[in-house]
């Protein structure tokens, strides 16, 4: 399974979107407000989501509205920081 199917899948098991299926969410589109709809609880269930399923820590929120764009930025914020590891 590939970073993006991963985390699609997370998103909807961790995130409960009981209404969707991970091959429903699109790479591109915003997971806040338009997109997914997530809110500010869910951006801290991502937090730790991001923590316990792919050993990736947000230090502050600056970092987390750049890397919860989208699945596409959440998997490149993710591969990015592995590549650090």
């Amino acid at each position: 399974m590939d970073l993006k199917s991963e985390l699609k899948k997370y998103l909807v098991e961790d995130l409960h979107l009981e209404d969707l299926s991970p091959e429903e969410i699109e790479d591109a589109a915003p997971l806040f407000g338009e997109g997914l709809g997530l809110d500010s609880l869910d951006a801290v269930e991502l937090v730790v989501l991001l923590q316990k399923r792919f050993s990736v820590l947000i230090k502050d929120m600056e970092e987390a509205r750049e890397a919860f764009g989208s699945v596409d930025r959440l998997a490149a914020f993710i591969a990015e920081r592995r590549a650090q590891a």
